[in-house]
């Protein structure tokens, strides 16, 4: 354990050397850890209000209106002008005067005073009430009360369409000043509006569904190559180990099963399933593991056959114990040298597929979602330029990593 441990270390060291893959593990890693708390960076509930002396965490708990003043039992839109308004302690409520603009009343609807005759339908001063009189009234008033709110730096998320605009353009909004349709005058940059890379084709703002679809990329590139090692080492290490009909019908069985098309598969499972990441994630896990199952199985077949293994059956000690002690240990390097290539697999997978629009369902962010509205919508930069530019800087790192991690764990090297 201590010779492992040491060739760990080489090759760790050698691994901080390479400049390039070592620096982009650390430029990957800020990034990921950055956009892990997206709900922290773009969210359209504050972190915390504090209401004459009162704290709440609209971020973390699920708050009525009626808990701030209001009168409504659902959880208040924080963004929206009448929920400043009860913060504020002005009317947030207004309801009509009994007597309506055709001067009738409630009790005019009653069995033994209800009646209509022509002369009701005469212009007169005295019929029609005038529309001052509607005035708005409310139950209570609200005195004025002090209060501070902790928003995010973005005040939106991935699926928060706003209903109104300092510049009059929701949709399709861009981060810089565009002429007007009419070219009279100038739009305003959707600055004005939070939108620090605009908005997509439905209103949504397309910083906070980049920074959302970057984590749940990674996340999912990273859980599709863990569980696809995982079943790899498995079927891969039993076929080598026992070898003969075990692993003549195994390998036979991965060609068959690995002939079958991904999409073909994906397609036939989603015309009766509802979609779903977790669809997603299970029908990619069922090919992913084939390419380290194949490496696996050529170090098990090789380990196998050295002198520590035949002490250790010679011991009595157990098949599982042998692979997961003595064999596995010394087969790791295929999986640590291809375990960031599986990564840009699944990401590259789960973009490639939500671009077809056979991914996660909306309004789930995604990269590929991203892409696709930009290939709609060619005029709208601000879409396609920095969807395309984060994901391309992802696969570039990850593949930089891939390399320097091949490279460390070159046997040529670390003798």
């Amino acid at each position: 354990m201590l010779k492992l441990n040491k060739e760990l270390k080489v090759k760790q060291e050698i691994f901080k050397k390479d400049i390039r893959a070592y620096t982009s593990f650390l430029i990957l890693t800020f990034l990921f850890l950055a956009t892990l708390p997206a709900e922290l960076i773009c969210n359209v509930r504050p972190i915390m209000i504090v209401v004459e002396g009162k704290f709440y965490f609209p971020i973390t708990f699920t708050y009525s209106e009626k808990e701030f003043g209001g009168t409504l039992p659902s959880e208040p839109d924080y963004k929206s002008a009448r929920f400043l308004q009860i913060l504020k302690g002005m009317p947030e409520a207004t309801q009509l005067d009994t007597k309506n603009a055709f001067g009738l009343e409630i009790g005019d609807f009653e069995e033994d005073n209800f009646s209509i005759g022509l002369d009701d339908f005469e212009d007169s001063e005295e019929s029609i009430t005038p529309p001052a009189e509607i005035m708005p009234t409310t139950e209570t008033l609200l005195e004025p009360r002090e209060f501070w709110a902790l928003w995010p730096p973005i005040r939106y998320d991935y699926q928060y369409i706003p209903t109104e605009s300092n510049t009059g353009n929701v949709v399709l909004a861009a981060p810089y000043r565009t002429p007007t349709p009419s070219g009279e005058g100038f739009i305003e940059s959707s600055w004005e509006d939070g939108h620090y890379l605009g908005t997509d084709d439905r209103g949504r703002d397309v910083l906070a569904r980049l920074i959302y679809g970057f984590r749940i990329s990674m996340l999912f590139g990273a859980s599709l190559a863990i569980t696809g090692t995982l079943i790899g080492c498995l079927m891969g290490g039993t076929q080598g180990f026992f070898g003969g009909w075990v692993d003549l019908v195994g390998q036979r069985l991965t060609e068959i099963w690995g002939s079958i098309p991904r999409l073909y598969i994906l397609i036939i499972l989603s015309s009766f399933l509802v979609p779903s990441a977790l669809l997603l994630f299970l029908i990619l896990n069922l090919t992913a593991w084939m390419g380290i199952a194949a490496y696996i199985r050529a170090e098990f077949l090789k380990v196998r056959n050295f002198e520590f293994v035949k002490a250790a059956k010679g011991l009595g000690v157990s098949n599982f114990t042998i692979m997961r002690k003595h064999i596995l240990p010394n087969a790791l390097t295929p999986v640590v040298t291809f375990f960031p290539f599986e990564v840009t697999a699944g990401i590259l997978a789960l973009v490639s597929l939500d671009y077809l629009n056979l991914g996660v369902p909306s309004p789930a962010p995604s990269m590929g979602e991203l892409l696709a509205q930009g290939k709609n919508n060619l005029q709208a930069l601000w879409i396609l330029l920095p969807t395309f530019t984060a994901l391309t800087s992802m696969i570039v790192l990850l593949t930089f990593i891939g390399e320097g991690i091949r490279n460390a764990f070159d046997p040529r090297k670390t003798l």
